[in-house]
């Protein structure tokens, strides 16, 4: 009598195990797609504002080339997603790296930069702490993002 209650709970517990693997790990990773694109928008934003015109001078004036911009990590907190890397810069023949993060949130459907914190040393950094560095609009967020597909 035990053993035939046993079998359908143990098929039932079976079936709810891998029912919740599998929702719950398509809903909680991003898509290949959404990576490349957040990659992508990251590398090219930190570009744009390294080196439009009027941008902040980390280097005193004198002559840098990008030579990588390189994404560590990306998390979200709250309504913020927070992307954070470094910049791998030459200054007059001389290495320096730029350690960025970018707080990023939708409004309206579209992404757009709302946080900008670059710093020559390696930080780690929280959605308030973040809040205190606002990004008023100079390069755009999404305009870097071109679908191949």
């Amino acid at each position: 009598m035990q053993i035939k209650i046993l079998k359908p709970l143990i098929f039932l517990s079976f079936f709810l195990i891998i029912f919740c693997q599998v929702f719950f790990l398509k809903n909680t990773f991003a898509s290949d797609t959404e990576y490349s694109e957040r990659k992508a928008c990251f590398e090219n934003f930190i570009r744009c504002e390294l080196t439009r015109t009027s941008a902040k001078n980390f280097f005193n004036g004198k002559p840098f080339t990008i030579s990588m911009v390189n994404f560590f990590d990306i998390k979200k907190e709250g309504d913020i997603i927070i992307m954070t890397g470094a910049v791998e810069c030459w200054v007059s023949e001389e290495h320096q790296n730029l350690y960025v993060a970018v707080g990023v949130k939708k409004i309206f459907e579209k992404n757009k930069v709302s946080y900008l914190v670059i710093r020559k040393m390696n930080f780690s950094i929280l959605a308030t702490e973040l809040m205190n560095f606002p990004y008023k609009e100079r390069c755009d967020w999404s305009q870097y993002w071109i679908d191949i597909d």
